[in-house]
């Protein structure tokens, strides 16, 4: 039985997915980079292959309402994805799982999942990251910048503003070094507007 098995559906896995026994770590690429909300024992950045960051999740919880949805990052398949990489204090592993479920499963628009993710010493390390669901009623296919500008503009929820999330991922990713031009240039737009 390897690391990953042995606690497939472990009661305090809230996932019900193979996550490593030992040693977890946590991809974050949206708010999760700059506001984490969990203990942890170390952070950097770091790679995840095989998926890309977009705006494509409608928010109705927390930068947005059930009726003016604003708009999120998720993960979609293909290209590449930096972000930070967060491995979780040891003693806090059952509250941070706990933590996570209940921040990011809120309407189940995720899906989670253990991949490789590469840091920047180049070491590679599994880590629990969350993926777009296409099917689900709230991704958001959109392809214009100024289709997804007007959206966030328009939109406030319980965490704050969409353009000043917008702002703040792009912020955290400058710092860490990260430069996604699509965020960027939608980021600089929202400046200018606001």
């Amino acid at each position: 039985m390897n690391d990953f098995t042995r606690n497939r559906y472990h009661s305090n896995n809230p996932f019900a997915i193979s996550l490593p026994c030992d040693n977890l770590w946590v991809f974050g690429y949206g708010s999760l980079m700059w506001k984490p909300g969990f203990r942890y024992r170390d952070s950097g950045p770091a790679r995840l292959y095989g998926f890309s960051r977009r705006l494509c999740l409608w928010s109705i919880h927390y930068r947005g309402t059930p009726e003016k949805p604003g708009l999120v990052v998720g993960l979609i398949p293909g290209g590449s994805c930096h972000g930070m990489a967060f491995q979780v204090e040891e003693n806090y592993r059952e509250e941070t799982l706990q933590y996570l479920h209940d921040r990011e499963m809120t309407s189940y628009a995720y899906r989670p999942i253990v991949k490789s993710v590469y840091l920047g010493n180049r070491n590679k390390v599994e880590a629990l990251t969350f993926v777009s669901k296409k099917d689900h009623k709230q991704f958001a296919s959109l392809n214009s910048d100024n289709e997804v500008i007007n959206i966030i503009k328009g939109a406030e929820g319980p965490m704050g503003t969409n353009a000043d999330y917008v702002i703040n991922t792009v912020t955290h990713l400058e710092k860490a070094g990260i430069h996604d031009s699509r965020l960027y240039r939608i980021a600089k737009r929202l400046n200018t507007i606001s």
